[in-house]
């Protein structure tokens, strides 16, 4: 049995900030329906403890299990394999993240906002609730709020969402298309590395593996500029991430987009992002402190607009605000 994401049209409309969920049974007999989405639920490894048996029939009570017409489903509907069958999931309840998203810029067609470490730029695996996609469809009552791209959840910064599901397309194929100009903060300790420069590797990442890794002797498919590499005076942010080494503010421009590239390449370099839970060691799940984020990002996007054709520029704080260079 598998559960699909697809970018085609879904018959439930998105509800309280979330789309519904697809499920196919991918061979064997026909089954119920009924047995299809207490299967898929009980497997879930992150499941509401509400979600029992009778909070399945409920769903078929109020008609919103349904084939991909729309057609509401009873529980003892046989589904036979190929069948595609939608629902809306139960979140399991999430510890709050305790930081806001802030606006930085906002039209009739884009949303742009400064998201903040730990929260997740869309719903993934245990980080549902606590994405900045649902938060702001929540916060806006608009459900076509879509991000354009993704951050990492650890990463902060610049997050660009479109209003309307018609402008979507354009702006997602932007980011798809590298004609997005992107600039990233990293706060790491000062380990005399020069600017500008040009980082190459070939960065791999296997699937259920936490950490990417770089692999040696390979054509290289992560690309970062390092413009800049600036002492700052940041006796706080020392403090906290317990280094008595001084620090400083990378400014990097990444050309490609591999999974983990900034991080993987500032440890590569030697000069690890401070509170980096993964690399140089990857931290055991759910030892998350609050206090204690991650010294990455997003500062800047620059593209020609797709519909308009100019350019638009946005900026965003870094978590060197504040601090004196020295």
């Amino acid at each position: 049995m598998r559960r699909k994401n697809s970018r085609n049209k879904i018959p439930l409309p998105p509800r309280d900030g979330l789309g519904a969920s697809r499920v196919r049974l991918s061979e064997g007999e026909p089954v119920s329906a009924f047995a299809v989405l207490s299967r898929v639920i009980a497997e879930q490894r992150h499941k509401h403890p509400e979600d029992d048996e009778q909070a399945v029939l409920e769903r078929f009570a109020s008609g919103e299990v349904v084939l991909r017409d729309g057609s509401p489903l009873a529980p003892d509907t046989p589904i036979t394999p190929g069948t595609d069958v939608f629902f809306y999931r139960r979140p399991a309840p999430e510890t709050p993240v305790p930081f806001t998203i802030d606006t930085i810029y906002e039209d009739d067609s884009l949303l742009v906002v400064s998201k903040p470490p730990f929260l997740a730029t869309m719903p993934r695996a245990a980080h549902i609730t606590e994405s900045a996609t649902v938060r702001l469809r929540r916060a806006t009552g608009n459900e076509e709020l879509t991000p354009a791209h993704r951050l990492d959840r650890m990463t902060s910064g610049l997050l660009l969402f479109t209003k309307r599901a018609s402008l979507r397309g354009a702006y997602q194929e932007l980011f798809a298309r590298r004609q997005v100009r992107k600039r990233y903060e990293a706060i790491a300790e000062y380990r005399g590395i020069s600017a500008p420069a040009r980082w190459e590797h070939h960065i791999s990442k296997r699937h259920g593996e936490v950490a990417a890794a770089i692999i040696a002797d390979a054509a290289p498919n992560a690309l970062t500029n390092l413009l800049e590499v600036s002492l700052i005076d940041a006796p706080e942010m020392q403090k906290t991430h317990h280094t008595q080494q001084p620090i400083a503010r990378y400014l990097l421009e990444p050309v490609t987009g591999r999974t983990h590239q900034l991080r993987v390449q500032m440890n590569a370099a030697g000069a690890p992002i401070l509170g980096d839970p993964i690399y140089p060691a990857v931290s055991p799940f759910g030892e998350e402190d609050f206090t204690v984020p991650m010294r990455l990002a997003s500062v800047y996007l620059g593209f020609p607009d797709p519909i308009s054709g100019e350019l638009r520029e946005f900026s965003g704080p870094g978590f060197s605000a504040g601090c004196v260079s020295i």
